[in-house]
């Protein structure tokens, strides 16, 4: 007995039965879905919200020199907040201006030559007071803080005689530069908080290679310490760039030997009523210092952090 076969022209075939999935159709974002997401959103904002604050109050200043500084004379002196033309000329102006460019090179070089001394100063008496054992350690470290609390306005007098009397270097940066060769005590002391981070295990390794305290110094400690020398060195350059009181004492007298920050009063009071050009001239005074941090922030922070063990 043999079974009836069903033709294969009258099976369904399963390509030709739609499937449920093209039969239906995808479900868009639903309501629970929406507010879920908006519920995300609103506990972000709610989280960040102090961060955002503090963000806007630091970057609107500095939005608002740049839109006032390629502004119009006119428009300068208006409420008004958006430019109705860009002038970019204004910085080519500010270049213009007579001791400019001194002022520009015054203050590269004094602030490179007091950083650079500053950290081959500091750097050997803060790996001596962190790693060496000798009488009187702490009674060092605690004279070099107390230099820390002395206001400079106390000493300014007779340094300033000294200096002009003694040396006849007034009306010039060097009095300034030259003290930096024999130590800070702020770089110091972040030195030696930052080095004694560092094992001593690794000293004892150099020498009993036959390293010497200097070559242990260079070729150790230097490498390892990166971090904290670049700390104390941006901290040293943003002081010096930013320095007014040092430049108003030593160099009021030499126009030539004027730093930017001392230069931007002058020319602030040459410009007075030019916003435009007294905001172009004070962005290019604040640049060199924000491009610096914004490539050395990480070093910068993770010197700073990891200076934070007690001595």
């Amino acid at each position: 007995m043999t079974t009836p076969t069903t033709p294969a022209a009258t099976l369904p075939s399963a390509a030709a039965q739609p499937s449920r999935a093209a039969r239906t159709p995808s479900p868009g974002p639903t309501a629970a879905s929406r507010r879920a997401r908006r519920k995300r959103v609103l506990h972000w904002i709610a989280v960040h919200c102090v961060a955002v604050a503090l963000a806007l109050a630091f970057v609107l200043p500095f939005v608002f020199i740049l839109l006032t500084s390629v502004m119009g004379d006119g428009q300068a002196m208006s409420g008004e907040l958006w430019p109705a033309s860009w002038h970019w000329e204004n910085y080519a102006k500010v270049f213009r201006t007579p001791g400019f460019l001194d002022w520009w090179r015054n203050s590269l070089m004094y602030a490179l030559l007091g950083t650079l001394f500053t950290v081959c100063s500091s750097l050997p008496v803060a790996y001596a007071l962190a790693k060496f054992r000798f009488r009187g350690r702490r009674t060092a470290m605690l004279l070099v803080i107390s230099t820390m609390m002395l206001p400079p306005q106390v000493i300014v007098v007779p340094m300033y005689l000294v200096w002009a009397q003694q040396f006849h270097l007034s009306g010039s940066l060097w009095p300034l530069i030259i003290p930096m060769a024999f130590g800070d005590a702020y770089s110091i002391f972040l030195l030696r908080q930052f080095l004694l981070t560092i094992p001593k295990e690794y000293m004892e390794s150099a020498r009993i290679d036959g390293c010497g305290e200097v070559r242990t110094l260079l070729r150790v400690v230097v490498p390892m310490a990166k971090p904290g020398i670049a700390a104390v060195a941006l901290f040293q350059f943003f002081y010096c760039w930013n320095d007014y009181f040092g430049p108003q004492i030593y160099a009021a007298q030499n126009p030539g030997a004027w730093t930017l920050s001392y230069g931007l009063e002058s020319f602030k009071s040459a410009h007075s009523v030019d916003w435009n050009l007294t905001m172009a001239a004070t962005l290019l005074v604040m640049a060199p210092v924000i491009i610096v941090f914004f490539f050395a922030q990480k070093a910068f922070v993770e010197g700073v952090t990891l200076t934070g063990v007690k001595g």
